[in-house]
């Protein structure tokens, strides 16, 4: 079996590559840094966005029904506060000065009453651009150019969140791109969390919490197994970078869109929750089943990801298909994660050594899926029977 200390710091080999060691040589510079000192993201952020389901067929009316469904579903009260509109959102083109355009057709209110109706409901409005000439769809212009003025067109429509994307870039690196964008919205006047979609490209973990809120680690999720596991590893490799005010990004939830059963769901929550990563919801919540709100809902789990102490937890043992996954809460607790990614029922154990416990710490386990704390205390170690494409998920409180 593999092992790996949790408090143990992530080798990463940045000196390799010239452009990385540029980039730190950049953001190292005292006059680089805190690029997006917002005080916003104490924890991880947690809200809606349109891509995952809808692509480019988003409109006005989904936004507003989408806001009215945080709400009636009880979703908003958990924390799922902000509505982002993706992609696809705007005209062709820039109007006559410049400005960025709602399109008329999808946005007739425009974003602004958008806003306004958003911000009624006790939520908040997102939005997306791109690091570059055109956004990823080419439906309409990306910000490279223009960052003051479309950040101060954002902050004149009350846009609380910011996705930057980072399609037809021209070949200019995200570490040059990014900071300007940063600079303009703290610039525009208004507190706008800025979300760095740039892919893992040039590795924004070490670098990203100098420019942004968070920062995607990989290439975009897909609605299976196999692609969020990846998605997962890839951004656990970054987990000594996270920390209250920005976060590791391994995308956005695909919990309820269909490719997946519902405990490989449940695995895909737990891994996100457990890893300190923006919860943003992908599906469509105006119809969700009863077991995708059950799964969105579990306020333990949230709880997790929600944690002050704002540690992102590791994969700190694997054999095989079989993993534990664990971090330091507040309170002296821990969350664990047992992973099962095989294809048939198997045990897996915990132990204290590689969880950051003492191994004469006796704790009690909450189990979180079931919502029980468990009988008796447990020292040591605490193994469970695990079904394949499954996880249980805990919190460890010790006793006295």
């Amino acid at each position: 079996m593999e092992r790996r200390n949790m408090l143990g710091l992530v080798v990463v080999t940045t000196l390799m590559f010239c452009s990385l060691s540029d980039s730190s040589r950049l953001f190292n510079n005292p006059e680089r840094r805190n690029l997006i000192a917002n005080g916003l993201a104490a924890t991880p952020a947690m809200g809606w966005n349109s891509w995952n389901h809808f692509y480019c067929g988003h409109n006005e009316t989904t936004i507003r029904e989408t806001a009215d469904a945080l709400v009636s579903t009880g979703l908003s009260k958990l924390g799922y506060i902000y509505v982002n509109i993706d992609d696809c959102w705007g005209e062709i083109a820039r109007d006559d000065d410049g400005n960025l355009v709602a399109h008329k057709t999808k946005y007739p209110s425009g974003i602004k009453a958008l806003a306004d109706y958003v911000h009624g409901k006790g939520l908040k409005l997102g939005i997306y651009s791109d690091a570059g000439y055109f956004t990823c769809s080419q439906t309409q212009p990306g910000s490279l150019g223009h960052e003051e003025q479309d950040a101060k067109t954002f902050a004149s429509w009350h846009v609380d969140y910011l996705k930057y994307d980072n399609c037809d870039n021209g070949g200019i690196k995200p570490t040059v791109r990014y900071p300007i964008m940063a600079r303009a919205l703290m610039k525009a006047g208004r507190p706008i969390y800025f979300s760095l979609c740039e892919w893992g490209d040039m590795q924004p973990a070490l670098w990203g919490n100098q420019v942004g809120n968070s920062w995607r680690t990989t290439d975009d999720i897909t609605d299976n197994w196999i692609t969020m596991l990846a998605r997962a590893d890839v951004n656990e490799k970054y987990a000594d970078y996270a920390r209250p005010g920005g976060w590791n990004d391994p995308d956005m939830l695909e919990v309820g869109n269909g490719g997946m059963k519902k405990s490989e769901y449940i695995v895909h929550f737990s891994l996100w929750a457990i890893s300190k990563a923006p919860l943003i919801i992908g599906c469509d919540v105006r119809h969700m089943t009863e077991d995708t709100k059950e799964i969105l809902s579990n306020a333990e789990v949230i709880a997790v990801d929600q944690d002050p102490l704002g540690i992102q937890g590791k994969k700190v043992r694997a054999e095989g298909s079989l993993e534990v996954w664990a971090g330091p809460l507040s309170g002296y607790r821990v969350a664990v994660v047992l992973v099962n990614r095989g294809r048939r029922r198997r045990a897996i154990t915990a132990l204290w050594e590689d969880i950051g416990l003492h191994p004469s710490m006796a704790v009690e386990a909450r189990d979180l899926w079931e919502h029980k704390t468990l009988e008796g205390h447990f020292v040591g170690e605490l193994t469970a029977t695990v079904d394949m494409h499954s996880c249980k998920m805990y919190v460890l409180k010790p006793i006295g």
